[in-house]
């Protein structure tokens, strides 16, 4: 460990040893209905149980009576210095990351793993057959990740038994086979650097040839271009791809019809997300393989406010596509003959997330006695933060509803008889889960065959505190929004009587996006030391349809600030949280978020922000293209509206601690947004630290430096704040006006 200047610290931590993985287990349980998915969820506070189902309940689960179960076995301890086996190097070490997943020629699984223990390499991995064991295909030296939109996803695809990915290092397309000589050859030109990237492919098998996004940084000084190009899979690859789609700012979602006849995708422009406008268009293929005759098939009518995604053909080419136009709700959709689009299955639900990611799928088309249907659609919707799966009959529009524990459910795809998920809920964790959706008993068998957690969880199930959803007032009249909120549990800890605990609320990042709750161990490492934890969704967030989305719009550092500051008020009224023992944490728009919390409210006593913005006006300057006019609709255009809405600018209404956290290599929120906050806070006399850390980008991959900003951050808020001696024993950073 270096000091880099007073207190910024360049942070080199000895990597953690961990478990071999314990990542497959059957269950093979058969299914039962639990709720009629088609209902509600209660307008109250309901319990994320393990089943899946919402239960009624007229109050919150109170900390106090989580932690007066078994009290003649229990210590009597302060909250928040009870001691827990989930130790920061356990976490750090132990949570892997999805990238994506795909079956091969012989219906066997392979995904994307990231590991924080190999500095959050990317490998590909294949899942064990019949006697065998799970097998990397990815070799040393190379790392399956792409950074196109620097937020990547769709790094890879398989067509057969051929593997074509994008290569972190380099930002190359390579092709591998499965079969043979595994060594990857490069498709693409060597570049002087990492400048042209590629993402979300598909294999046209008519002109054997790979269709791909590419972003093209070359010219310098320049905003990057991006368009739909063709690789050929073979010959040279210093051959420069022909262009088929070019002239907007952004395409996702190249997809070619089985018949090779036509291509999809989606495009949208500046200042717009992709979830604000967007549009869906087809063209045909040639017989020179460029693309003509294009047709917009959704969001060419300026008056009517859409945003397609996730184009889809089935095997008797017909294109089915998720869209918002109707209802506020992301719906399923398909284009007819005449340039006609017909609903499928109206419900105020979203079956799909937004497009912050390549390669979301939402829903795929499925095979009946091993032949593929044009009219039988495996999906899953999301409604009041639970999601549902299920097989939707075209022909006769009926929903017939798969039963699972899972409450989270996203990226589904369908091979023969099985529909792949990944999946999560309170007591799983994120998981890639196979369902035999169509046996020969009538029942859907479910098997996890990977787990996001290398460790066996079922030891740890004692000190996992069980969210509760709540729906709370916010600021305005009328309005209210929702958490995910995780009393204090620790099997060998209770609090002295008339204690409260602290409590720490959760921003989430985006900040179109959503918290869920899938178990993290990441926040049961809170919990189990006796912190009530409150993640947040606050208005602007999804899986509530576009108006409660648009919420944000225009509000940002408004309405996120006062329904975060509504959340905590709300615990503490109704008597499980300490009010004086409030902080507040969050990931880069979260971490904006936290900022403007402590300079626009008084409500939170410390805070963390975790590479997050200080200034708007920077930020827009600075940031990435995808990004690049996201403030526009968030804030509005102007300096004068950045100035009014960034925190670094009301310095004089900041009260209480920060701690600051940041990748030196960050391309969407650069360093010197921490570096500003940090150094004006100082100047202030407030007690505030800056922690910087090496070769890390827009989030930690690194388990040395994930644990060491779980210990920090903690022992930060519980000297700052907790009044209380932690059990971990942990060296505290320097802290400016404090040490």
């Amino acid at each position: 460990m270096s000091y880099v200047a007073a207190c910024r610290l360049s942070v080199v931590v000895s990597q953690p040893q961990i478990n071999p993985p314990l990542r497959s287990f059957w269950f093979g349980a058969a299914f039962h209905i639990l709720r009629n998915p088609f209902q509600p969820a209660p307008l109250c506070v309901y319990h994320l149980q393990a089943t899946g189902r919402a239960l009624a309940s007229t109050q919150p689960s109170g900390a106090s009576s989580s932690a007066s179960a078994n009290m003649g076995s229990k210590k009597v301890q302060p909250f928040g210095s009870w001691r827990s086996p989930l130790t920061a190097e356990l976490v750090s070490g132990a949570s892997l990351r999805l990238g994506g997943a795909a079956v091969d020629s012989d219906g066997h699984l392979l995904w994307v793993e990231g590991r924080p223990a190999e500095s959050g390499r990317s490998v590909l991995v294949r899942e064990a057959t019949k006697g065998g064991f799970m097998e990397d295909i990815t070799p040393k030296g190379f790392d399956v990740r792409t950074t196109v939109h620097e937020y990547g996803g769709g790094a890879f695809t398989i067509a057969g038994d051929t593997i074509i990915f994008s290569n972190y290092g380099d930002q190359r397309l390579y092709q591998q086979t499965l079969k043979g000589d595994r060594s990857p050859v490069a498709l693409t030109p060597a570049y002087d650097g990492p400048v042209v990237r590629y993402a979300d492919g598909r294999v046209d098998l008519k002109f054997n040839r790979y269709i791909t996004v590419r972003e093209d940084h070359r010219k310098v000084g320049k905003e990057a271009s991006n368009e739909i190009v063709a690789i050929q899979l073979e010959g040279d690859p210093n051959t420069g791809p022909m262009i088929l789609v070019e002239g907007n700012d952004f395409y996702s979602f190249p997809r070619i019809s089985p018949d090779g006849e036509k291509l999809a995708w989606i495009e949208w422009s500046h200042p717009n997300m992709p979830w604000d406008s967007a549009a869906l268009w087809v063209g045909q293929i040639s017989v020179d393989g460029t693309v003509i005759n294009k047709v917009c098939v959704a969001g060419g009518d300026q008056t009517i406010i859409q945003a397609p995604t996730e184009p889809c053909w089935s095997s008797k080419n017909k294109l089915l596509f998720v869209s918002d136009k109707d209802n506020g709700f992301w719906n399923l959709y398909q284009w007819v003959e005449g340039n006609n689009v017909q609903p499928l299955y109206p419900l105020d639900a979203e079956f799909t997330r937004p497009a912050w990611n390549f390669g979301n799928s939402s829903f795929s088309f499925i095979e009946t006695d091993g032949v593929p249907s044009g009219s039988q659609v495996a999906c899953t919707y999301r409604q009041r933060g639970i999601s549902y799966l299920g097989i939707l009959d075209l022909s006769t529009n009926h929903f017939s509803p798969i039963q699972t524990p899972f409450t989270t459910i996203y990226n589904l795809f369908a091979r023969e008889q099985y529909v792949y998920i990944t999946a999560g809920s309170p007591t799983y964790s994120i998981c890639i889960v196979k369902i035999n959706w169509k046996n020969s008993t009538g029942k859907n068998e479910f098997s996890v065959v990977w787990s996001s957690d290398s460790i066996d969880i079922a030891k740890f199930q004692p000190y996992f505190s069980t969210p509760t959803v709540i729906q709370f007032p916010t600021k305005v009249t009328g309005q209210t929004a929702f958490a995910n909120f995780y009393p204090p549990r620790n099997a060998d800890f209770m609090q002295p009587e008339e204690e409260k605990p602290p409590l720490l609320v959760r921003s989430h990042g985006g900040p179109t996006s959503e918290a869920d709750a899938t178990l993290q161990l990441s926040i049961q490492y809170w919990t189990s030391r006796g912190w009530a934890f409150a993640d947040v969704n606050y208005g602007g967030s999804t899986g509530y349809g576009r108006p409660y989305r648009e919420r944000l719009y225009g509000n940002w550092g408004v309405v996120d600030v006062n329904d975060c500051c509504s959340c905590a008020e709300y615990l503490v009224a109704t008597g499980e949280v300490d009010g004086q023992r409030l902080c507040i944490d969050g990931r880069s728009a979260g971490g904006y978020t936290t900022l403007a919390t402590l300079v626009f409210s008084h409500t939170f006593k410390a805070g963390a922000s975790l590479y997050g913005l200080c200034d708007l006006s920077v930020f827009q300057e600075d940031t990435h293209k995808f990004e690049s006019h996201y403030i526009d609709s968030l804030v509005g255009k102007g300096e004068l509206a950045l100035r009014e809405r960034s925190p670094i600018n009301f310095l004089e209404n900041l009260t209480c601690p920060v701690i600051l956290f940041q990748g030196l290599e960050d391309k969407v929120v650069l360093p010197n947004q921490a570096e500003m906050i940090y150094k004006a806070v100082k100047a202030k006399g407030i007690p505030v630290a800056l922690i910087e850390f090496e070769g890390e980008q827009h989030g930690f991959r690194k388990a040395e430096n994930i644990r060491y900003t779980l210990e920090q951050e903690m022992l930060f808020f519980a000297r700052l704040v907790g009044g209380f001696e932690v059990a971990d024993d942990i060296t505290p950073v320097h802290v400016d006006n404090l040490d």
